[in-house]
């Protein structure tokens, strides 16, 4: 009941009143990168153009920090660090006003993420979250997922590719080692019954597979192997892709789009926001792989936000969720 608590304390903290909130981060209008070209590294696959130009706050070093309110407060978030240094990236390779300061931005988030990767139990270097958090239950600090695994590698990448920096690299390297690891020995991937990879956004048993993380922590994957030539990184994005092609119906409710797979009596939707990203990163990744799957998806799913009153049954079927199993 506390959990539940916390969790609608900051819902409401951050849509009435105009409070500044994490999730005043989070959910811009989801966007595809026109110009990013498949098959090299340079611009990010989503310009994520808000969250370069983040506000604040920061702090002392001009990190982005967000604001949890409450008993969680102000904290570093790994993946706010990255999406914030991508961002930024790629509005200096757009040529945005500011090319310096849009420079310094994301060699400042590339750096934290190169100084802030930490040896978990199971001997990996990951990005830790350093809050409770509710997800299915308390995550009790720190706890680390794949999707901060994967844009961390994504923007260390680009910071390479900027500067020629062998740290970047070698952190990029390190960090997507968790990938090739099972959940249970400390990495992020689980292997189900048909020895199908899945990239865990949220490590949790049993796992429930949220989608939009692990198509966001499969690029990473992708990134480095182009980049780097890691043969390992790319026959991990391969599989992860496999994975999504024969799972995607499963996340289809004939009106929705789900937000992960939990394994519970009634299933979870999407939000509006995460099922307009997965549309976008379905185009993505049928942009990244050529495979039609991802593009008939995107196009299905596309139309349904399109129908009001597929919105409406969608926001209905949240609600009920969020009532009987959150």
């Amino acid at each position: 009941m506390k959990a539940r608590l916390r969790y609608w304390h900051r819902v409401l903290s951050a849509y009435a009143g105009g409070r500044n909130s994490h999730l005043t981060f989070w959910h811009g209008a989801p966007e595809l990168e026109e110009h990013a070209t498949p098959g090299a590294v340079d611009l990010y696959w989503q310009p994520f153009r808000g969250k370069a130009d983040y506000p604040g706050p920061f702090d002392e070093h001009g990190i982005p920090m967000l604001d949890y309110h409450g008993h969680v407060g102000l904290q570093y978030n790994p993946i706010a660090v990255a999406q914030w240094g991508l961002g930024n990236y790629n509005a200096l390779r757009s040529g945005a006003d500011g090319e310096n300061d849009r420079r310094r931005k994301c060699l400042l988030a590339a750096d934290w993420l190169a100084e802030n990767l930490e040896e978990n139990a199971g001997g990996l270097k990951v990005w830790n979250h350093h809050f409770d958090w509710e997800y299915r239950g308390l995550l009790k600090a720190p706890w680390y997922s794949a999707l901060s695994q994967g844009q961390g590698v994504s923007m260390l990448a680009r910071a390479h590719r900027l500067t020629g920096a062998s740290r970047y690299l070698d952190a990029a390297h390190a960090a997507a080692l968790s990938f090739g690891v099972p959940v249970e020995q400390g990495g992020v991937s689980f292997w189900d019954e048909e020895g199908r990879i899945w990239f865990e956004e949220t490590v949790v048993d049993p796992p429930t597979h949220i989608l939009n993380g692990f198509i966001w922590a499969s690029w990473g994957l992708y990134d480095l192997s182009l980049h780097a030539g890691d043969d390992d990184a790319g026959a991990l994005f391969a599989q992860g892709t496999d994975t999504l092609e024969e799972c995607l119906p499963r996340f289809d409710m004939g009106f929705w789009s789900m937000y992960d797979l939990p394994g519970t009596r009634i299933r979870n939707p999407a939000s509006r926001f995460y099922h307009a990203l997965h549309v976008v990163q379905l185009r993505v990744l049928h942009r990244l792989t050529g495979r039609e799957a991802f593009r008939r998806t995107a196009a299905r799913w596309d139309a349904f936000q399109r129908s009001g009153a597929k919105r409406r049954r969608a926001t209905a079927h949240k609600v009920l969720f969020k009532l009987v199993h959150y």
